[in-house]
């Protein structure tokens, strides 16, 4: 992801383990400085791409400085991209109760405080984990695309699957909301992740989407560490 001060500006994106693309992608803009924030150990290849770009690289390891108070118990275990994503939605919404949705492979709910406490979260199975989990978990259950009918109650076997797993997760997630705005009366939601759901007015209003949140809290936390770097400096 390329960003121009806050706001990003372009993006790739790589599956095949090597890192194909990123030499190109580097000498397409006038990096200064980038951020790595792995959620598995890289491969030997990827290495080996990385070491060629010609700027300066900082890794996000537990030790990173970051601009919230980590409250996590475990900090070691703790999934960069979790963390990435709250410091993402407190940069664009910072003094504020925040629920941060991450509606990916897995379902990741963080909570944020208005004085920049994060206070930890929970992991859900996503939406393809749950209909394969269905196929794969039981003899007959077949595997179920995501794509289609999701009636109130379902009227065959492939919308009952369907229906119950995105509702499911519907209202899982407004659970969540309206539990934490007990707690939080002002609290903001940010979505983020590639699972569409459709979701009650009512929480529909409450919510923002960004798909970048992740990439604004890592351009965020390598700002923060350049900030450090230069106040350091100048002392």
């Amino acid at each position: 992801m390329a960003f121009r001060g806050d706001e990003p500006v372009d993006e790739i994106r790589m599956e095949n383990g090597t890192l194909s693309s990123l030499d190109a992608f580097a000498n397409k803009y006038p990096f200064k400085k980038g951020i790595i924030g792995a959620v598995r150990h890289l491969t030997d290849c990827e290495e080996e791409t990385l070491g060629r770009l010609q700027i300066p690289m900082l890794r996000f390891t537990p030790e990173t400085p970051i601009p919230v108070s980590n409250r996590y118990r475990t900090p070691k275990t703790l999934g960069s991209d979790r963390l990435a994503a709250v410091i993402g939605a407190s940069s664009l919404k910072p003094r504020t109760d925040l629920l941060i949705i991450d509606a990916g492979t897995c379902i990741t709910y963080e909570v944020i405080d208005a004085r920049g406490n994060y206070w930890g979260g929970n992991i859900a199975p996503g939406m393809q984990m749950r209909l394969r989990a269905l196929h794969e978990y039981t003899a007959r259950l077949p595997l179920v695309e995501a794509e289609g009918e999701v009636p109130g109650m379902g009227y065959n076997t492939e919308t009952a699957i369907r229906s119950g797993v995105l509702r499911g997760m519907k209202y899982e997630i407004e659970g969540y909301i309206k539990s934490m705005r007990s707690k939080f009366p002002h609290l903001q939601v940010f979505l983020t992740g590639g699972n569409r759901i459709n979701f009650d007015t009512n929480i529909k209003n409450l919510i923002f989407t960004d798909k970048y949140i992740v990439p604004r809290g890592l351009n965020r936390i390598l700002d923060y560490n350049e900030e450090l770097r230069t106040n350091s400096e100048k002392a």
